[in-house]
């Protein structure tokens, strides 16, 4: 694979486990995070390496994160709805690589071999990581840290 560096937005749930995932790798991080490094549980720790924008609105943050990344992986466990379907709308409008795993039917190993084939197919660099918040899918931040780490780890 060709990843030098995982984004998201920061946001409970999805993002801060592909976040989490990458720094317990320490590999590269980073993404748009909205102003206030605002989420659904208050502020982002400042010990998070992320470019706070002027805007505090969440979508304005989602399209600057599909427009840095060369592909977005969307994670959940069922559908895509709210913020997550919004990025995929994002990513098929502005024609970018967009990859939705759904753990409702994939576990993680084959998660990992389908996101592993998909970053090579595309030679993607960055990958911004959406998804549900905490408070929509108490179970996403592990899947998606989890799947980080296995993404990462297969990679060396």
């Amino acid at each position: 694979m060709t990843l030098t560096k995982i984004i998201s937005g920061g946001q409970t749930g999805a993002d801060q486990g592909a976040l989490d995932g990458a720094r317990a790798c320490r590999f590269p991080y980073g993404g748009a995070i909205p102003a206030g490094r605002k989420t659904e549980t208050g502020p982002l720790p400042d010990d998070y390496l992320m470019d706070e924008l002027a805007s505090g609105h969440y979508p304005v943050r989602t399209e600057k994160n599909v427009a840095d990344a060369d592909g977005t992986l969307i994670v959940s466990h069922g559908p895509l709805s709210g913020g997550s379907l919004l990025t995929f709308k994002i990513a098929r409008d502005t024609r970018k690589p967009c990859l939705h795993i759904d753990f409702n039917r994939d576990d993680i190993i084959s998660a990992e071999r389908k996101v592993a084939v998909w970053v090579t197919h595309h030679s993607l660099r960055i990958l911004n990581v959406a998804g549900p918040r905490a408070s929509s899918d108490s179970e996403i931040y592990d899947v998606s840290r989890r799947l980080i780490v296995a993404l990462l780890s297969s990679e060396k």
